[in-house]
């Protein structure tokens, strides 16, 4: 078999603060092989962006990443790069889109010009080539009118408009991992549908790996080949798509997939919502760290962190509980 295309070893990430060491990321390991697609689903504050930030390098100064963690990228160790290096391989080998176009996009710079930037810094495209090939890219993500938005500035696009720059921006290094972060956020529904086609269709067209972070798992449903949930800077369950949805083990995957609206209840019925809220980082509970927010827990959840373990029907499939729940139920309660 291939190698991974890229692979988390025991990755952490943690911030120093004035009340302590936030432990964002504890130890997370997963795996990606070459034009799969991962979901990486979780409540805010669950890690998601830190480990994106992590894999591409693009932390603040105060973070630290402990001996033990590993990035490995078609074959090489990010965190062993200096700086340079990291970002000679960033754009040709990996992409990102960042949650807000607003805030991510230069508001004082064009956006053909911010289209080609990184095609000039690492190919060394003349100006007039990055220019048509920014026309190309942004036809190719549905931007109408393209010559004339191309000398446009963000304020002037539409929030639908700016996630497809930003996703041409992302594309335009021709990279073979993308990670797409929250990419419909603040998003209208028909215009979020329209975003997740593009970069599957993105993806199917150009062979690339694809993460796709989100805090729901409906969004995952169909487009991803594998799915890990995060919790409070771990992952906590991970497999397949299919298996995953059908043997849910993990207390909060369960929790997460009873809050997703559905066709099939009663109109106007009240959502279902994860009673408590995320842990404290600085200070995390000695076990199990959805313990204080399950209907399930008991004094070993609240003692021992539980290890991972594989679903008997399923070697891919692993989870991380005390008490998993029985896949043949169909109701579950959570705290």
């Amino acid at each position: 078999m291939a190698a991974p295309l890229l692979e988390l070893t025991n990755v952490s990430t943690h911030f120093h603060s004035p009340a302590g060491r936030v432990r964002a990321v504890d130890g997370v390991s997963v795996s990606l092989e070459a034009g799969q697609t991962l979901g990486l689903v979780g409540e805010s504050g669950s890690g998601k962006s830190v480990l994106a930030r992590t894999i591409m390098g693009l932390l603040p100064s105060y973070a630290e990443i402990p001996e033990g963690s590993a990035i490995t990228f078609d074959g090489q160790n990010l965190l062993t790069m200096d700086r340079k290096a990291r970002r000679a391989i960033s754009g040709p080998g990996i992409g990102m889109i960042f949650q807000d176009p607003m805030t991510s996009l230069n508001p004082v710079m064009k956006i053909g010009q911010q289209v080609y930037e990184g095609m000039r810094h690492h190919f060394g495209t003349s100006k007039a080539a990055g220019r048509q090939r920014a026309i190309e890219l942004l036809t190719e993500v549905g931007i109408p009118q393209p010559d004339v938005r191309i000398d446009q500035f963000p304020h002037q696009l539409s929030g639908g408009m700016r996630q497809r720059v930003a996703i041409a921006i992302a594309l335009a290094c021709e990279p073979k991992l993308l990670i797409a972060d929250e990419p419909t956020t603040a998003l209208d529904v028909t215009v979020q549908s329209g975003i997740l086609d593009l970069l599957q269709r993105e993806q199917r067209d150009r062979g690339m790996t694809l993460i796709l972070i989100t805090h729901d798992l409906g969004v995952v449903a169909g487009r991803c080949d594998q799915v890990a949930v995060m919790y409070a800077g771990g992952i906590v369950e991970t497999g397949s798509t299919r298996s995953l949805f059908a043997r849910t083990r993990m207390r909060y995957t369960q929790a997460l997939l009873d809050s997703i609206p559905r066709l099939d209840r009663p109109p106007h019925e009240r959502l279902k919502s994860i009673g408590g809220r995320p842990p404290n980082l600085i200070t995390p509970p000695p076990g199990c760290r959805f313990a204080p927010r399950c209907a399930f827990s008991d004094a070993q959840c609240e003692s021992a962190i539980p290890p991972m373990q594989a679903d008997e029907a399923d070697a891919t499939h692993s989870f991380a509980c005390w008490h998993p729940r029985d896949p043949e139920q169909t109701a579950e309660e959570v705290a």
